[in-house]
């Protein structure tokens, strides 16, 4: 049987030439990576929920499902799903909490997670901890979907989806507490720009506590900070219906 446990390297931030590659990583507690099933590809057979379990690499909780035919696999887990549960998945399936099933069978106006882009390659909309996805329409060979942030898409109705919003909904509400539990999570600690010289940060030098001093914030390497740093044009932006809401200033 595959092993759904597997011990996490410890990079730290390092590259293959033992180069800091990215910054205030480092120093923290053993891991073990969970292979999920993120395409819920095992269809018509039943599984059953035997545990409910915690995992340090990602905000929302895991079920353990032990299927008829003996195997186990983790998937995310919804709100509402208890141990002893039984779930499916497949296009003859019901959309009930935990199923997973093609946007065609799943009625609108249901929360669905865990939601294929293409075809067969796997969940990658709407993961995170207390997330969901409202089924608003379908029209033609779409469903058009309302995501977390607010934007509005079409998602091929081939695509599959497990119903129900996704658990741990309070983790956005957890705080760190203490320093040593953030390095425990692999935080170093981070230095602002104002507070470095000119030589370690464009906004560092000057007098007393003074301001960035340019019209626009730059990063440690002196790349812009704010605004929109990503690639606009992606081929996925002819399925969006209506942008996401975005802060003042950004477009």
């Amino acid at each position: 049987m595959k092993r759904l446990k597997t011990i996490k390297k410890q990079h730290s931030g390092r590259d293959a030439s033992g180069q800091v590659a990215v910054r205030h990583q480092g120093g923290q507690h053993k891991r073990f990576i969970r292979s999920v099933d993120f395409k819920r590809d095992k269809f018509d057979i039943l599984g059953k929920v035997i545990a409910i379990e915690y995992d340090p690499n990602r905000t929302c909780d895991l079920a353990l499902i032990q299927y008829s035919d003996g195997e186990k696999k983790y998937i995310l887990s919804p709100v509402g799903l208890k141990v002893d549960a039984i779930i499916a998945s497949g296009k003859s399936v019901d959309p009930v909490l935990g199923n997973a099933l093609p946007l065609s069978e799943i009625p609108v106006g249901t929360i669905v997670n865990n939601i294929e882009f293409t075809p067969g390659k796997g969940g990658q909309i709407a993961r995170g901890a207390g997330t969901g996805a409202i089924i608003s329409a379908k029209e033609g060979e779409f469903a058009h979907l309302k995501l977390p942030s607010g934007e509005m898409r079409k998602i091929r109705l081939n695509c599959m989806a497990t119903v129900g919003q996704l658990g741990n909904v309070e983790w956005k509400n957890e705080q760190i507490g203490k320093a040593g539990r953030a390095r425990n999570m692999g935080r170093r600690p981070t230095v602002r720009g104002v507070a470095q010289n000119p030589r370690s940060h464009p906004h560092g030098g000057g007098e007393g506590r003074s301001g960035i001093g340019m019209p626009a914030p730059k990063t440690f390497a002196g790349r812009p900070a704010v605004g929109n740093t990503r690639n606009k044009k992606k081929y996925s932006n002819k399925y969006i219906l209506k942008r996401r809401k975005t802060k003042r200033g950004q477009k």
